[in-house]
């Protein structure tokens, strides 16, 4: 018998969090959405990915932070759970860092992707 799985995150920005899952591809629908699990039991989530055999993967807030909601045992995406979810990491990560040092005045000078998968971003801002 299969149940819903609740895996704790850092992601605290729901923009960030959607601006990353675009970014990997994954078409996500905001909510609050039902993620649909065994035997039709629901949880709701601020956002869902829908996946293929109609078990959706969900992001809900719990106060502090998203965690990923989703019915182990129904997982279709294209990664692990742990891949997928380093890959979300790193994608939210890179938003945030964005859109802080945007907030403060800078720009991005310079942006490279290492063999290894980490970004190295420069940011700069002129003062006059």
């Amino acid at each position: 018998m299969s149940h819903f799985s609740q895996i704790k995150t850092k992601i605290r920005s729901l923009p960030a969090l959607q601006s990353a899952l675009t970014d990997l591809g994954l078409d996500w629908k905001a909510g609050p959405q039902p993620v649909i699990g065994y035997r039709g039991k629901t949880e709701t989530a601020a956002l869902v990915v829908e996946q293929g055999n109609g078990y959706g993967v969900g992001f809900s807030w719990n106060g502090q932070e998203y965690e990923l909601v989703t019915d182990l045992d129904f997982w279709q995406q294209a990664w692990s759970v742990d891949r997928f979810l380093n890959m979300v990491t790193q994608r939210y990560a890179y938003h945030t860092v964005l859109s802080t040092t945007k907030a403060q005045g800078f720009q991005v000078a310079e942006e490279a992707k290492a063999e290894d998968g980490s970004i190295r971003l420069v940011v700069q801002r002129w003062s006059a």
